[in-house]
């Protein structure tokens, strides 16, 4: 048991981007690592160009790294946006146009699980239309990814940090997920389990894992406080893990943390690099 005993995979929007993008795939090998995760990394285009798409599947073959996860368009991340799914108008046009291009490339490099951000509550919109547009958007996500052999995943936030994200409790994903499920009878849309926002949120993570283990796609880790990685904060982060282990979750661990004023590279110190490389 313990962090040996799990499956790791690098999120290459938060560590290494002291690096241009094509270069993270090899730098997170070169740190022992064979699996990565992304947010949808053109954050002004849900439609980037062929060669943009072309560039970076060479870039994470080259490297030896496999793509184990990645978002759909999601507006402005990092920056104010927290998703686009649910927001009216272009944004919403803009995740569509984004379903089948995210999907597709993650048929070509072998990624089976896609995360779609709820996106923030818009002031002066009804929260119900909000919904309703979400719901009809998830579905045709999930039958997208469904498509391509993949997951839908649905993520929990946190609200101290993302104040006007709907989706900023377990039970408020959950009901998404099975909401999604029931609308398209394909059961794919799954729950990212993330133990930093839910501790954030001050949920008990124990409970939390044993009540939603068979409903969880992804799981993503930082410690808290601070966002940083695992030792640097409070969160008993190695327990918690044998406890998603034991409550039947095989999946992956995506490394979504802040390696804080030190280099990417540095932060691994907590993980003997036998470890990294998951098969």
């Amino acid at each position: 048991m313990g962090y040996p005993d799990q499956r790791f995979d690098v999120n290459l929007s938060i560590l290494f981007t002291e690096l241009p993008l094509l270069e993270r795939p090899a730098a997170a090998a070169a740190a022992g690592f064979t699996a990565v995760e992304l947010w949808w990394p053109w954050i002004e285009t849900p439609t980037p160009i062929r060669a943009e798409l072309d560039a970076l599947k060479k870039a994470l073959d080259d490297a030896g790294t496999q793509l184990v996860g990645l978002n759909f368009y999601a507006g402005q991340l990092p920056g104010p946006d927290r998703g686009a799914l649910s927001v009216p108008g272009t944004e919403s046009d803009r995740f569509r146009e984004n379903i089948e291009v995210a999907a597709d490339f993650a048929a070509s490099v072998g990624c089976t699980a896609l995360n779609a951000l709820y996106g923030n509550r818009v002031e002066g919109v009804d929260p119900q239309v909000q919904d309703s547009l979400a719901l009809e958007n998830l579905v045709l996500a999930a039958r997208a990814a469904d498509r391509v052999g993949a997951i839908l995943l649905v993520e929990t936030l946190n609200k101290p940090e993302s104040p006007l994200y709907p989706l900023v409790s377990a039970p408020a994903a959950i009901e998404v997920v099975d909401k999604v499920n029931a609308a398209t009878g394909l059961g794919n849309a799954k729950f990212l389990l993330d133990l930093y926002h839910l501790s954030m949120n001050g949920e008990d993570l124990s409970q939390a894992i044993k009540a939603y283990a068979a409903k969880t796609g992804h799981v993503q880790i930082a410690d808290n406080p601070g966002r940083g990685a695992p030792g640097t904060g409070s969160l008993p982060l190695e327990r918690l893990l044998d406890e998603l282990k034991d409550a039947g979750y095989a999946g992956w661990v995506g490394l979504e943390y802040k390696p804080g004023d030190r280099p990417s590279a540095e932060s691994f110190d907590w993980l003997p690099a036998s470890a990294r490389a998951a098969g």
